[in-house]
This record gives structure tokens, C-alpha cells and sequence, in this order.
């Protein structure tokens, strides 16, 4: 059984952000629930996960389709254990979002755990900013809480404006309040470049399908051809950034570790679209290594690859 993981020592930063001004409170009814105990929000949890397996499994035919085209050797009892282990695991992640409006950050510190960061903090300490390139794995709302409060650093992260006014409101609240900034991901680029005397972390979840990217890279992703994102190449190359794939693996419930991969090094050049394939590359591992930990309701491949893309260039 795996033990509870340590916290990791929290020793004071000298470049942290400075303070921010006054912030805009969530919504009362939310703070309301993020005060009840933790395991009795996991207890929500199960009731809503069960509800998911059993009387209104959300997106179950997409779920299906896309587990049963990533894991074809799957059998029937297997793919039941996936999808009920997908579903109360993600309603665990909706509790622990909420929980977080209120959780101290000793708290985080405790439930989420950093290993072989000593390459990103090293490059910071230098004055070389870095750019963090993720996945939707496990609970990516905490791994952001988290970076803004270990590397000891200003963290930009990209994201994209929530349709919702409310939803859009109530999540910049939470993803900002330990400090992390974010940034509209149509306009990272310019404002990394707008801000580079400032020494930071840049961080992307990248693993969406670039419906509205004029460039994408396709290649074989979960059996499957993919459109990846370009803008984590794109801004390597124009910045010359180090990159580090940031892994996040659940170690038991409401306990993670998270880790620092290195994908390129400062200034490296690489061919077009190596990067990518670098970065699909571990985002598929992980996903194999823990199946019910990726979002599988999200319909990721709408786009299909047209015949002149797919023929063999002369």
C-alpha cells in the first residue's frame, strides 16, 4: 500500500511575486462547501461517481469509444473497471477543486509532492526563464496551485477565457490565488515577449485538439492520428527556453507527485515537430500507466487528417 506522501521542505523563496492587491471573493455558496471536512466531500464524491457509473454516466458512448479505440485488448470487465474508476475519480478531482478555494498552503504542500524539479529551480535561480509543458492528468487545477507556490517563482499559465462569465470568474479567483498569472493562451507569445526581463515559469496544458490552430502537428497518439498544438514548439524556439515535461501521478487519494521531465534544453534546435512528438510521447506513457486519470468524455478527436496531409511527400 503506498504511504502518504511527505511534504516538501518549504523553505522561504527571495524571489517570489510581489504581493498582489485586494482579490475578489468566490461565491459565497461556494466557500460554503469548500468548509466541509475533506472526507465528507469525498463521501459526495462517491455518491456522485456512482451516479455516473450507474444512472447517468455523462458522454458514456464517447467514453467507450475512445477507451475501447486506445485499449483494444481490453476486456469487457476490464473496460467496466476503467470507466467506473474514470468517473469516481474525476468526481474526486471536482471536490478537491472546490476544497482548494479554502485549503492553507501547507495543506497543498502536504497532498502534492515535487521530485527532480532541482533542473527548473536551478535554471530560475539563474535567471533563465522556463517553460512547463503538462497534460489533463489527475487534478491539473492543484498542480497549478502547486507550481505557484514551490518554484519560488512568478508563474504565467496559459489558459483558455471559460464561455461562462460566472465559471470564468470563479476559476480565475482560484487558479490566481497563490500568486499564478494568467494569460489568455492567443496572447502568451507576445507577452512573453512584452515581458522578458522578468524571470519565470511559463506553463501550458497542451494536449487539447487544436480546433482553431491554423498549425498543428499529426502524429500517432493512443492508436489513434493526432492533432497536437504547435505553441509549446513555437515558443521554444522563438524564446529559446528550456522545456520540462511536469508528469502528475496519483499516488492514493487526494495525493499526488508531480515531476519535472526535461524535453529541450536552453536554445536547442530541433527538427520541426520533434518537440511535439516528445511531448505526445510522455503524455501517452502516462496515460497507459493510469487509464482512469485522463479526461476520456472529452471528445479529442474530432479532427480527422485529410488525404493531402496524409500523403507521403516527395
Amino acid at each position: 500500500m503506498l504511504t502518504q506522501a511527505s511534504p516538501p521542505d518549504p523553505s522561504p523563496s527571495t524571489n517570489l511575486p510581489p504581493p498582489a492587491e485586494p482579490r475578489a471573493r468566490q461565491a459565497w455558496w461556494v466557500r460554503l462547501v469548500a468548509r466541509l471536512p475533506l472526507p465528507l466531500l469525498y463521501a459526495i464524491a462517491s455518491v456522485l461517481g456512482w451516479l455516473s457509473v450507474h444512472v447517468y454516466p455523462h458522454r458514456e458512448r464517447v467514453v467507450r469509444d475512445n477507451l475501447a479505440r486506445a485499449f483494444p485488448d481490453l476486456t469487457p470487465a476490464q473496460m467496466r473497471r476503467v470507466i467506473s474508476d474514470y468517473y469516481h475519480s474525476f468526481a474526486q478531482m471536482l471536490v478537491e477543486i472546490i476544497k482548494s478555494v479554502v485549503m492553507p498552503p501547507a495543506e497543498l504542500r502536504r497532498r502534492v509532492r515535487l521530485v527532480d524539479a532541482e533542473g527548473a529551480r536551478a535554471l530560475l535561480a539563474q535567471g533563465q526563464s522556463v517553460l512547463l509543458v503538462a497534460a489533463h492528468q489527475c487534478n491539473w487545477e492543484w498542480m497549478l496551485l502547486s507550481l505557484s507556490l514551490e518554484l519560488g517563482y512568478p508563474l504565467d499559465a496559459a489558459y483558455k477565457p471559460l464561455v461562462d462569465s460566472w465559471a470564468e470568474r470563479e476559476m480565475k479567483i482560484l487558479r490566481t490565488r497563490f500568486g499564478g498569472r494568467l494569460v489568455p493562451a492567443k496572447e502568451l507569445l507576445a507577452d512573453i515577449i512584452k515581458r522578458r526581463d522578468v524571470t519565470r515559469a511559463v506553463a501550458m496544458v497542451a494536449d487539447q485538439e487544436p480546433t482553431t490552430s491554423e498549425r498543428k502537428h499529426w502524429t500517432q497518439f493512443l492508436n489513434r492520428e493526432t492533432a497536437f498544438y504547435m505553441g509549446p514548439e513555437e515558443i521554444a524556439r522563438v524564446t529559446r527556453f528550456p522545456v520540462f515535461f511536469i508528469g502528475l501521478k496519483r499516488l492514493h487519494r487526494g495525493y499526488y507527485e508531480m515531476s519535472f521531465t526535461p524535453l529541450a534544453a536552453r536554445g536547442e534546435v530541433l527538427p520541426p515537430g520533434e518537440l511535439t512528438e516528445r511531448y505526445a510521447h510522455l503524455v501517452e506513457a502516462q496515460i497507459r500507466a493510469a487509464p482512469a486519470d485522463w479526461p476520456w468524455s472529452h471528445k479529442r478527436w474530432k479532427l480527422k487528417k485529410s488525404l493531402y496531409q496524409a500523403r507521403p511527400r516527395s
